[in-house]
């Protein structure tokens, strides 16, 4: 990994306080910007960077067939990219036009992303081509045989950085060494953020740049069909795709961005943005979200505080992968390999149950039930059922965070890692191993009227809102008034909570002991 990324050649890594000259002499004649995490016109680095230097640029995406390949036929996020490429095509037409030019139209290519960039490259005789950093070990890997495959041909990959505010190396400690732990990270993120890191990449004024697509080379936004795709429910859910659908969720959310800090742990009502899957693919701007917020911290907003808080904790995930890409598959704490976790028939009828609901704890029901529907869980309860998998089950968090990687509308791996490694304690920075979330307790301060779990969990909506939370210790009368008979219409527990925790204790407690036997 390390030689993929010193491989690169990275352009910027901070926008110009100013807007970057309109007429200047480029050295390129024409560019290719190969779109990934970036599927937006507006402050897009890398699009930038390529129209400023080169006097035709064309833009493309690939759907990476290596990527595509394992997924169920049935994808919210495939087609959350699909519909935002419509989008992205229909940015880039409206653009060039403002600018005087017409017939620019987005590539769109479905293969492999090794075979079809270098191939594009040479269809339209670019002499270099333009790419947001993307730090995903596949990735890493990908760009370098593409870099390699483009260098035969005498065309240059230049990458930057996009996605991030703060990316790789360039928040470090004092030492120079990474950061592995949030909060020091997190006052060192803060004291290096300034306007300057926070302005956009401008697109528009440089716009005239952008080139019609030769005859030759097809251009049309493919079905679903056409790359061996259904139709899911997105369409159905409140989620609008695209640039269009995150200026509508950030529009709404700036409304409620100074009450984020009270509202933001209650999944019965709207306290989060909703913009995870749009920072995920890059359908707005990180460095516009984060300069709102950070012009409100200094307004005093406590909600805009709290919620850049949760921006830099993604950041941190993000150079946490960079710098040790061994999480992926593996304790970031290396100890914590040693772990002994459940296995076999009874391990995977548990495994079972929690990924569909059915563990009787309802908070955790109901927030598998809401990621099986909506491909989204609210972020509270992603912590609660993680711990529960991990603490309550006694599963090994691989194989949550691979649900979650299939499931997730926003699935990001660095975030998913370092969320599910917080959990189980393995991670950096996690919470203690004798930390362990309690559901019904959960249940009670963060859903205590029941809206949430009444919501995904019908069958108790009748119950009394004491009730709700542990059916299994309801009243006789309360449960006939809500027509439930416990294991027919709702299951018992699956696991005691106190015996679990003795028996997480015990667990953890083995490997801290090993770990001191062997320094002794």
């Amino acid at each position: 990994l390390g030689a993929a990324r010193a491989a690169m050649p990275e352009y910027g890594a901070e926008p110009s306080a100013t807007a970057m000259p309109t007429t200047h002499a480029k050295p390129l004649s024409s560019a290719l910007v190969w779109l990934r995490r970036d599927l937006r016109v507006d402050d897009n680095a890398a699009l930038h960077h390529a129209l400023h230097a080169a006097r035709r640029v064309w833009c493309a995406f690939v759907f990476d067939r290596t990527l595509l390949d394992p997924l169920p036929r049935v994808d919210r996020r495939v087609e959350f990219i699909r519909d935002s490429l419509l989008d992205l095509d229909a940015q880039l037409a409206r653009t060039a036009t403002q600018a005087g030019v017409a017939g620019v139209r987005l590539v769109v290519r479905h293969g492999e992303a090794v075979t079809e960039i270098p191939r594009l490259a040479r269809e339209l005789d670019v002499q270099a081509v333009f790419a947001s950093h993307d730090d995903d070990p596949y990735a890493l890997t990908r760009d370098a045989r593409v870099r390699g495959a483009l260098a035969e041909a005498g065309i240059a990959l230049h990458t930057g950085k996009d996605h991030v505010v703060f990316e790789r190396a360039e928040v470090m400690t004092a030492t120079l060494t990474p950061y592995s732990v949030f909060t020091p990270y997190k006052s060192a993120w803060l004291k290096r953020v300034d306007a300057q890191a926070l302005s956009a990449w401008p697109v528009a004024e440089l716009a005239g740049a952008l080139a019609p697509l030769p005859a030759a080379v097809p251009a049309a936004v493919p079905t679903l069909g056409d790359i061996g795709f259904e139709a899911s429910n997105l369409h159905a859910l409140k989620l609008p795709a695209g640039a269009g659908g995150a200026e509508t969720l950030w529009h709404d959310f700036v409304e409620r961005i100074d009450g984020y800090a009270q509202t933001r742990d209650f999944p019965g009502i709207k306290g989060p943005s909703y913009l995870s899957t749009h920072l995920r693919f890059g359908t707005i701007s990180v460095r516009r979200l984060a300069r709102e917020a950070w012009q409100r911290m200094q307004g005093g907003s406590r909600g805009a505080e709290v919620w850049m808080s949760e921006l830099i904790w993604r950041e941190f995930y993000h150079q946490i992968l960079h710098h040790h890409p061994h999480v992926v598959g593996h304790a970031f704490r290396r100890e914590y390999e040693a772990l002994r976790f459940d296995h076999g028939r009874q391990a995977n009828a548990h495994y079972a149950a929690w990924c569909e609901g059915r563990t009787g704890y309802p908070l955790v029901d109901a927030a598998m039930h809401q990621i099986n529907q909506t491909g989204y869980m609210h972020n509270r309860l992603r912590m609660v059922c993680a711990s529960f998998l991990v603490k309550h089950l006694g599963l090994d968090w691989k194989r949550g965070e691979a649900y979650f990687a299939e499931k997730l509308n926003d699935f990001d791996l660095a975030a998913n890692n370092g969320g599910w490694q917080w959990a189980a304690s393995t991670g950096c920075d996690a919470q203690p191993y004798f930390r362990i979330f309690n559901p019904v307790t959960q249940s009670q301060k963060f859903d205590p009227q029941g809206h949430f779990i009444r919501r995904y969990l019908p069958q108790l909506a009748r119950l009394p809102d004491a009730a709700i939370h542990a059916p299994w210790r309801a009243r006789p009368i309360d449960l006939a008034g809500a027509g439930i008979e416990l294991d027919r219409d709702y299951p018992s527990p699956i696991v005691d909570h106190d015996a679990a925790r003795t028996a997480t204790l015990a667990r953890y407690a083995d490997v801290k002991g090993r770990v001191a036997s062997a320094a002794r």
